[in-house]
C-alpha cells in the first residue's frame, strides 16, 4: 500500500512543478518590471502559464500546439497591427461619437458630468475611484485568464471563446482603420471638451505598490490612441458575460451581469470612452458570439446545456 502511495504523491508533486515555476517567474518579472498585464507581455505570460499546465500533464502538449498557440499568435499579431492603424487611412474623428453621447443624454456629456461630480483629483481619490481602477485593470487579464481556464477544463468552450475573441478583435481592428476616433481624454486635450482626466491611469500610477505606473507607461508607447470605436474593453467584458452566464448560479449571476456594466462605467467616468463606444463594443461582442455559434457547427452549443461531456477530468 505504501509503495503505491509514494509514486502517486510523486506524480502529483511533478504536476505542480511547472505551474509553481511559472508563478515564481511571474512574481519575479512583476517585481522587476511592474505589472506584467496587457498587450504582448500579457499574452506571452498567459501563454507561459498555459504551457506550464501542458508540461505538468504532457498529454496536453499537442492541444497546446494546435489550440492555444494559434490563438496566442493571432492576439500578438493583432497587438502589432493595432498600433499601425493609428490614422493609417483617414484622420481621426472627434465629433460624431461626442454628438451621439450628447443626443443620448440631452446635451450632457456623461464623462464630463461624472468627473465634475465624482472626481476630486488623484491626491484625494475616493473608494469608487479605486473600484474603477480595479474594474478597468481586469480588462488586461480577465479575457486571457478565462481562455486559459477553458483551455484546461473544456476544449469545446475554449475553441468557441477563442474564435469569438479573435473575430471581435478583427472586426474592431477593421473599424479602427476605417474610422479612427478620438476618445474623451484626447478630446479634452485638443479643446473639444473641458479637461478630462484618465482616472484609472492616474489612480494606478499613484499607488505605491504593484508597478501599475510602468504598465500604463509601457502601454502608451505602443498604444493606438484613436482606436476607440468600438470599445474593446467593453466588448471583451460583454463577451465574458455571454460565455459565463449559463454557468453562474444565484448571486454569481448578478456579479457576471454587472461586470460589463461596471466596465462601461469605469471607461466613461475614467475618460477612456464615450457611452456610445461601449454600446457599440457590446454590439460587436454579441455579433461575434452569434456568428461563431452559427457558422461553426462543430462548435455549436446550446446555452442551456452543461458541457460535462466535453470537460476534461484530470
Amino acid at each position: 500500500m505504501e509503495g503505491e502511495i509514494r509514486p502517486r504523491i510523486s506524480r502529483q508533486l511533478l504536476h505542480l512543478l511547472w505551474p509553481v515555476v511559472f508563478v515564481l517567474a511571474l512574481a519575479a518579472d512583476w517585481a522587476v518590471g511592474g505589472a506584467p498585464l496587457g498587450g504582448r507581455r500579457g499574452v506571452v505570460w498567459a501563454t507561459l502559464g498555459v504551457l506550464s499546465f501542458a508540461l505538468a500533464t504532457p498529454k496536453r502538449l499537442p492541444r497546446f500546439v494546435s489550440g492555444w498557440a494559434p490563438f496566442a499568435v493571432l492576439l500578438l499579431v493583432y497587438g502589432v497591427l493595432r498600433g499601425f492603424a493609428d490614422g493609417l487611412l483617414f484622420p481621426a474623428h472627434v465629433t460624431p461619437q461626442l454628438d451621439v453621447d450628447k443626443f443620448l443624454f440631452f446635451g450632457a456629456v456623461p464623462t464630463v458630468w461624472l468627473q465634475h461630480h465624482l472626481w476630486h483629483g488623484v491626491g484625494d481619490a475616493r473608494a469608487w475611484d479605486y473600484g474603477v481602477f480595479v474594474v478597468y485593470l481586469s480588462h488586461f487579464f480577465a479575457t486571457l485568464v478565462l481562455a486559459g481556464v477553458f483551455w484546461v477544463r473544456n476544449q469545446r468552450l475554449f475553441a468557441q471563446y477563442a474564435a469569438s475573441v479573435c473575430l471581435l478583435s478583427g472586426a474592431a481592428f477593421v473599424t479602427y482603420v476605417l474610422y479612427p476616433a478620438v476618445p474623451p481624454w484626447l478630446a479634452g486635450d485638443e479643446g473639444f471638451l473641458p479637461h478630462v482626466d484618465r482616472i484609472p491611469h492616474a489612480v494606478g500610477t499613484d499607488l505605491p505598490f504593484g508597478g501599475f505606473g510602468a504598465l500604463f507607461q509601457n502601454g502608451e508607447k505602443v498604444a493606438n490612441n484613436v482606436a476607440a470605436v468600438p470599445s474593446l474593453h467593453a466588448g471583451y467584458a460583454f463577451l465574458i458575460l455571454l460565455f459565463l452566464w449559463r454557468f453562474a448560479r444565484g448571486p454569481w449571476r448578478v456579479v457576471v451581469a454587472l461586470y460589463p456594466v461596471a466596465m462601461a462605467f469605469s471607461l466613461v467616468y475614467g475618460g477612456e470612452h464615450y457611452v456610445s463606444d461601449c454600446l457599440l463594443g457590446w454590439i460587436y461582442a454579441g455579433l461575434a458570439f452569434l456568428v461563431v455559434r452559427h457558422f461553426e457547427p462543430s462548435l455549436h452549443w446550446n446555452m442551456g446545456h452543461h458541457p460535462s461531456a466535453d470537460t476534461e477530468r484530470s
